[in-house]
């Protein structure tokens, strides 16, 4: 914690869900394509958390925006994130998605919302 409050930066937290409100939130994708678009907006930024829905409605899922998480960690340049949360109603999707970024060594852990 900074020994001057005041001067701190507000925490990022950046959530990509097609329903939830996800109120800690500061910002809110609801498509995979607006999520990848969010992450790359804070691409040299610390991402305090980040919050994914598996299911983003209709044939969407988190996978493109997983995908672009892998890529970036396997090309050496992992995003800066504190914690993901993967808060998903599809059990077999939430796992697949904590798997995958396990792998490349993101901090993440399920979660409900």
């Amino acid at each position: 914690m900074s020994q001057h409050p005041a001067t701190a930066a507000p925490a990022i937290i950046l959530g990509i869900d097609d329903l939830r409100p996800l109120p800690r939130a500061t910002r809110i994708a609801r498509t995979s394509r607006e999520g990848i678009a969010l992450l790359e907006e804070h691409r040299d930024r610390f991402v305090d958390e980040l919050w994914l829905d598996h299911d983003l409605g209709g044939d969407d899922s988190i996978l493109p925006v997983v995908t672009l998480l892998e890529e970036a960690a396997f090309h050496g340049r992992p995003f800066r994130i504190g914690m993901v949360y993967v808060h998903s109603a599809n059990p077999i999707g939430s796992e697949t998605v904590v798997r995958s970024l396990t792998r490349w060594n993101y901090p993440v852990r399920r979660a409900t919302a």
